[in-house]
């Protein structure tokens, strides 16, 4: 059975980088239609609680997925790795 993707977030310290993760997430969620918007969070906390030192991160249902920025194919694959 796969899970539901019920969550997805970029945790990032507010740099350019870190937008542009958000930016392409957002994009990434509306073409693989799942219906579920994409949060931002400058908590640095959240990223270490999930073992991770480098920023920005893709989380998806709360566990992180990847790490630093990348395009839009891999951040698709990334989160439709995860349902």
């Amino acid at each position: 059975m796969e899970d539901k993707i019920t969550s997805i977030e970029v945790i990032g310290s507010g740099c350019a980088n870190c937008k542009k993760l958000h930016e392409l997430a957002v994009l990434a969620a509306k073409e693989l239609n799942l219906g579920v918007g994409v949060g931002y969070s400058d908590d640095i906390q959240k990223a270490l609680a999930m073992g991770v030192l480098q920023l920005p991160v893709l989380a998806v249902n709360g566990k992180a997925v990847l790490t630093g920025l990348a395009d839009a194919e891999k951040i698709k694959k990334a989160i439709a790795g995860n349902h």
